[in-house]
């Protein structure tokens, strides 16, 4: 904005004229403040006096857990006094009886006296409580790959193989050689009975001689003994680490004093070329399977036992093994080593013990020769229950599919070489008395039901043209199928006895509500005890130990060998589509009554053992050339089919926020 000349000076005298003012209006303020400071009277200083601080303590660091002594209280002796005289009167003494009455001790041989009886105070035993553990464990895994490695340009495209029906057909098969294997878990008293019930009659009605295509061995028996494995009666059981693949064997421990030398990295200065060791090794199979089982019951021990019903014992071991592994493989690879030698192996091994603790303790026992003249007794009214019910489910899919060709370099693929493990170790400790009295029956089982199941159908084809001059190496079997289940029991078999008369009127006593032992206690297993511990049980007891362990793997694998654009002949292959380890062991120690069992009703035992084995030869394939199956499946890739579709083109919204409209705000910043 331009001023004219005159309007500029007149700016300039108002400004000045401001000035001045203001100039006037400072000085007015600035004499009176001058004025009011020179009539202003001093103050006089403060009296001040030096304190000297002296801290005769040091601080020193926090010092926890410091320990206080309290001063000790004072103690006042007194001395109370009385005149208050008692003469207590002379009354004879009451002849010693010659039995014990409940709750009071007298000792037949001591003189009378006068003073009160001793009384012999008994110990107070707990009941045991029912104990019933569920456990279910699954594992389920699909791994189905699709590799394609190489500088080939092809794309696989197999026509898609009814696993599933083949898997299908399998598990029909397995399920017709197992006699219990659609039983449910009982849910009551009732159906535990029931259900041992219905296991016994299925098992002793299971035909030791079949018709099908499987191998199945029987064994029926009141007592079974020994180790069994592949229906051979074995003085020992082979070895697990013995038999499985290399791949999956436990790595040796080392001795701790041993100390390895770790490789120290060297080099050499210089210029050259590296040789590279060109392959390709692929891993498609190679899978591990574990279920495992160990379980010790020992929730109720007595050397002694009374059953007024029947003693019903069931033992029982059911092992299948069913697996599938038809393999094609190409014929232009005939140079390769093939290991067809090593097939797939199958093992059910199963072993029978019974151990007697009672002649253990017949040398101490025969040493005490007193025996006790007093009880006591805990009840349980109803039922007893003892289970342990347990599942394992392991279920593996790995179908894959692979075209591989060498490129000139060193090619790993691994699509295989999966691990599933289920693992339980129970240990059930409980009571343990010297006499237990059953009013009702018992029912004691122990089953072990195993299954292993494999498909590994393997497809191995050449692409037109393929060739090598390298080394190769195939396999597609070295499959081991494992089930080793043992049952040992702890008691001898022929422990059992008819029940006695006196044995009988101490049970009918105790159901009667009238504890009477007198009669039993002269009893052999008794000698030594000051006070035998009696468990009566009122009604049955029920003790169930099942494992049902399944384990269930498909792995056909289908591979197609190409030759690279730029072909590298000298390549070593190395493939594998077998090697797979389906494991199964379950162990049951149940303790049963160390010593007699006295029965009133009947005695009923069996012990079932049920090994088979089913190698399936379907589907059909001898006739179909794998080369011809892997050409019709191979396809070249073109500019299309490398092209992403476009319904794969998902929007998927940013993270990173939107620019601000103002286009200088990235440069000011």
């Amino acid at each position: 904005m331009y001023m004219d000349k005159i309007t500029e000076a007149i700016s300039h005298f108002v400004g000045l004229f401001e000035i001045t003012l203001e100039q006037a209006r400072l000085r007015k303020a600035y004499d009176e403040f001058k004025a009011a400071q020179a009539v202003e009277e001093e103050t006089p200083e403060l009296a001040s006096q030096t304190v000297n601080v002296d801290a005769g303590y040091d601080l020193e660091d926090f010092v926890p857990s410091i320990e206080y002594s309290p001063v000790a209280p004072k103690l006042v002796l007194t001395t109370p006094w009385s005149d208050f005289q008692f003469a207590p009167p002379d009354i004879p003494a009451i002849p010693q009886p010659d039995v014990a009455y409940p709750g009071f001790l007298f000792h037949p041989d001591a003189p009378p006296m006068g003073s009160a009886p001793s009384r012999l105070i008994l110990p107070h035993i707990e009941p045991p409580g029912s104990v019933a553990v569920l456990i279910n464990q699954e594992l389920r895994l699909s791994d189905n790959d699709y590799v394609g490695a190489g500088g080939h340009g092809l794309k696989f495209s197999p026509a898609a193989a009814d696993h599933a029906a083949e898997m299908a057909t399998l598990l029909g098969a397995a399920a017709d050689l197992s006699p219990i294997d659609d039983l449910e878990m009982p849910g009551s008293s009732e159906e535990i009975v029931a259900f041992i019930k219905t296991a016994g009659e299925r098992l002793n009605g299971y035909p030791e001689e079949t018709d099908g295509e499987a191998d199945v061995f029987v064994v029926k028996a009141d007592v079974i003994e020994g180790t069994y494995v592949n229906g051979q009666s074995m003085d020992e059981a082979p070895k697990l680490d013995d038999h499985l693949p290399e791949k999956h064997r436990r790595a040796e421990e080392e001795d701790e004093d041993e100390e390895e030398e770790a490789e120290q990295p060297s080099y050499t200065p210089g210029s050259g070329s590296i040789d590279i060791d060109v392959s390709v090794e692929l891993e498609a199979g190679g899978n591990l399977l574990v279920n495992s089982v160990a379980m010790a019951n020992n929730w109720l021990q007595s050397p002694v036992c009374a059953v007024m019903g029947d003693h019903v014992e069931l033992n029982a071991i059911i092992q299948i093994n069913v697996s599938c592994d038809s393999d094609l493989v190409s014929s232009s690879i005939n140079g390769w080593g093939l290991n067809a030698t090593d097939p797939t192996q199958g093992f059910n091994i199963a072993m029978f013990k019974r151990i007697d603790p009672s002649a253990e303790a017949a040398a101490s026992q025969a040493k005490q020769g007193d025996f006790p003249k007093h009880w006591v007794v805990t009840e349980v009214e109803g039922d007893l229950l003892i289970m342990n019910w347990i599942q394992q489910y392991t279920f593996m899919m790995d179908n894959d599919v692979s075209v591989l060709s060498s490129s000139g370099v060193k090619t790993l693929v691994t699509a295989g070489a999966n691990t599933a493990a289920n693992d339980i170790s129970l240990d059930e400790l409980g009571f343990n008395y010297d006499l237990i009295v059953v009013g009702g029956n018992i029912y004691d089982a122990n089953i072990i039901h195993q299954l292993n199941v494999l498909l590994d159908n393997d497809l191995i084809g050449a692409v037109d043209g393929f060739q090598t001059t390298g080394e190769g190496a195939a396999s597609t079997s070295g499959n081991l199928l494992w089930n080793q289940a043992n049952i040992v029991n702890y008691g001898a078999a022929d422990r059992f006895e008819a029940m006695s008369e006196a044995y009988r009127k101490a049970c009918e006593s105790l159901q009667n509500g009238k504890a009477d032992l007198s009669d039993i206690l002269g009893d052999g297993p008794f000698a030594g005890i000051g006070a035998i511990r009696v468990l009566y049980i009122s009604g049955d007891i029920l003790n169930l130990q099942y494992i049902k362990q399944t384990t269930i793997l498909g792995d056909s694998d289908q591979v197609a060998l190409a030759m690279n654009a730029l072909a590298h002949p000298e390549a070593d292959w190395t493939i594998s589509t077998g090697t797979n380890s389906l494991v199964n062991y379950a162990y049951i120690a149940d303790v049963d009554s160390t010593g007699k069992t006295y029965v009133g009703g009947g005695i009923y035992s069996d012990e079932i053992l049920i090994q088979a084995e089913l190698i399936s030869t379907g589907p059909d394939l001898g006739g179909q050339n794998p080369d011809v199956l892997v050409n019709e499946a191979v396809a070249f890739l073109d500019d299309d089919m490398l092209a992403p579709e476009a319904s794969q083109n998902v929007a998927y919204p940013s993270l990173v926020p939107e620019t601000y409209s103002d286009p200088m705000q990235s440069v000011l910043a």
